[in-house]
């Protein structure tokens, strides 16, 4: 089962509000794949997701760390692939089985974490269900959220956070 959503947000604003609203109808178990070319804004969505989801400390990009666990209404954890790729653009990029046991990446998917990936083309075979959303860059500062929902449990929660 699939579903598909676009919308432009036209301010960073109307982008925070997209994730907010976003991290406020996520529940433990769902999975946010986020994409999107260096400086789209993943990880300022990223950052409004988690405060959706009730996260009250500053949300840091996992660039480095690779994951960011953090406490809100429910344990979120937000990923930041990038690093793990010879070639992060490289849509059809793959992460070895041993790289995914060494950051850990099965611990979250145990469906009591909200789990929110930037970079994800690596791991898309790992899951069933996920709302992926890529972000595109515009003129103007005005960025295209294109996402799609896989799996029945995507479904719902994409009904829930755009109508």
């Amino acid at each position: 089962m699939q579903e598909q959503w676009e919308q432009v947000a036209h301010t960073p604003s109307a982008t925070d509000e997209l994730g907010e609203r976003l991290g406020q109808v996520l529940k433990p178990g769902d999975v946010v794949l986020l994409s999107g070319p260096v400086g789209a804004g993943k990880t300022r969505f990223a950052k409004a997701v988690a405060r959706g989801v009730g996260v009250g400390s500053e949300v840091t990009s996992p660039t480095f760390t690779i994951v960011g666990e953090y406490e809100g209404r429910e344990p979120f954890v937000h990923m930041d692939l990038y690093r793990l790729y010879d070639d992060p653009d490289d849509p059809l990029a793959q992460l070895s089985e041993d790289m995914l046991v060494g950051i850990g990446f099965d611990d979250y998917f145990d469906g009591s974490h909200i789990v929110l990936i930037e970079w994800p083309q690596g791991v898309r075979r790992c899951l069933d269900t996920y709302l992926d959303i890529v972000i595109t860059p515009l003129a103007g500062g005005e960025r295209a959220f294109r996402a799609q929902a896989v799996g029945v449990s995507a479904c719902a929660r994409m009904k829930e956070w755009v109508g």
